[in-house]
């Protein structure tokens, strides 16, 4: 029995299973949620001095293949990334485990539709072309409504009554968009929690605190891996604005290259590699807007982000806006994590008072 199964990241595992189910006929089942065990399994029989995407990657691997799955998904990067799954295959392998491995859309580190298309007929021999683009675009708009709503909860989230009337009506409603049974029936429900979540109490002062959260974009969208930092702002009374997004990197960013190199012309002339150039544009617009603060995270090691670091930092104090470096590995500790939030929270609130 053929059985697929893919590495988390963030809630994004919801409609990749709904897609790779509807193209390619095929069982999927969940790898189990992202912990500390996967950490210490990726941690064992990676390399020691790789990212830890690659790390929290292959762990899942290892925990979707010993909970059954035959077949793994992978897809590419626009860095090294763009190589792991290749990588965590050899190594899983060696280790003796016996499955298939697709990696789709990529394409140098683009997801390349008539690639995706190429990757689900070997799966699935009867796959037509408009079956494939209707679920594609199904699978699109959900991630793209996803996304939506995301925006709306990091921007409220922090001054509800209850917490947890946000995270609840996000949980129901990923479980309807999974069950998805049309575009039309996929826009309702979005519409519909859309409207619960504005209509949820709040208590926003008209001045509050705002932090943009910018950096490499597996530790941005992988809750765990950033040790939930999103939730601990919150819990401080913060609005969030993060610009990185499955949106953003399936379509916008293709978009916007002559927007960012403008935007950061008097730092950078080319493309850097990954989110780099995206990073570096983004500060100096947070600047622009007068966001209290800045936070960037990377995993250990990340060379496009240490290579843009330097510039981010000189663009932060020209505006004198203060910024944080958050770096992930497998020794990161998580009250080190909380108590270097909570000393940019007492920061950033001591600087708001001086001009109130």
């Amino acid at each position: 029995m053929k059985i697929i199964s893919f590495p988390h990241m963030g809630n994004y595992a919801i409609p990749l299973k709904f897609m790779v189910e509807k193209l390619s006929n095929i069982e999927v089942k969940f790898a189990p949620p992202i912990s500390k065990k996967t950490l210490e399994l990726g941690s064992k029989y990676a390399p020691d001095f790789v990212c830890i995407p690659f790390k929290y990657n292959l762990g899942n691997y290892i925990e979707a293949l010993d909970n059954g799955a035959n077949i793994l998904i992978g897809a590419g990067g626009g860095c090294r990334f763009g190589y792991y799954g290749e990588a965590n295959s050899e190594i899983l392998k060696n280790l003796g485990y016996n499955f298939d491995f697709i990696s789709i859309g990529n394409d140098n580190g683009k997801m390349n539709p008539k690639t995706i298309y190429k990757s689900f007929k070997k799966l699935n021999s009867e796959l037509t072309i408009f079956k494939y683009l209707y679920y594609l675009l199904l699978t699109f708009l959900m991630v793209y409504f996803m996304d939506k709503l995301d925006i709306i909860i990091r921007s409220r989230i922090g001054f509800a009554k209850n917490q947890l009337d946000f995270i609840n009506t996000e949980k129901e409603t990923l479980k309807i968009f999974s069950e998805s049974k049309g575009i039309i029936y996929l826009f309702y429900n979005y519409l519909k929690a859309k409207k619960k979540l504005k209509n949820i109490p709040i208590n926003k002062p008209k001045k509050c605190l705002k932090v943009g959260i910018i950096g490499e974009l597996y530790t941005a969208m992988e809750p765990f891996a950033s040790y939930n930092i999103e939730i601990e702002l919150a819990k401080m009374g913060v609005e969030i604005e993060r610009y990185t997004n499955l949106t953003y990197l399936m379509i916008t960013k293709y978009f916007n290259l002559k927007y960012l190199l403008n935007q950061a012309k008097d730092y950078v002339r080319f493309k850097l590699g990954a989110d780099a150039l995206d990073n570096i544009a983004r500060t100096k617009w947070l600047c622009h807007k007068k966001y209290d603060g800045i936070i960037h995270t990377k995993p250990f090691g990340c060379m496009p982000e240490v290579s843009a670091i330097p510039i981010i930092d000189k663009i932060a104090k020209k505006y004198k806006v203060p910024i944080i470096y958050l770096s992930f590995d497998s020794q990161t500790s998580e009250e080190g994590i909380k108590t270097r939030l909570e000393a940019f929270y007492d920061m950033i609130s001591m600087k708001r008072s001086q001009y109130e």
